[in-house]
């Protein structure tokens, strides 16, 4: 599959995210956009790996080079995960003092 549509589609995902993050107010749906943004990340950096490996072994068949992209999308995994959690402790306050995950209610906390 040529990498072409690995782009496409990631821009595409991406593009989803920003447009989600920028035009939403629900802090839910604002923190599922962000992890549809690093995840399109992630999708591409898996296939930019693929094909550094996929050159890679034509040149030598016991190669390692090109599985530097599945470890940097492992990393970020771990720290969407971390962000997920904090990002919805946070949101478990502010909807304990506001009842409402409205971002736009933020600036009553405040106070």
């Amino acid at each position: 599959m040529p990498i072409q549509y690995y782009i496409y589609l990631c821009l595409a995902l991406f593009s989803i995210g920003i447009i989600g993050v920028l035009t939403r107010r629900n802090a839910i749906v604002v923190f599922m956009c962000i992890e549809l943004m690093l995840n399109a990340v992630n999708l591409l950096l898996v296939a930019f790996s693929k094909m550094h490996h996929g050159a890679a072994l034509a040149i030598d068949s016991t190669t390692k080079a090109g599985i530097d992209g599945q470890l940097f999308v492992f990393f970020i995994m771990v720290v969407a995960a971390a962000e997920v959690s904090v990002g919805l402790a946070i949101i478990v306050m502010m909807y304990r003092n506001t009842h409402s995950v409205d971002i736009n209610f933020l600036n009553r906390l405040k106070n």
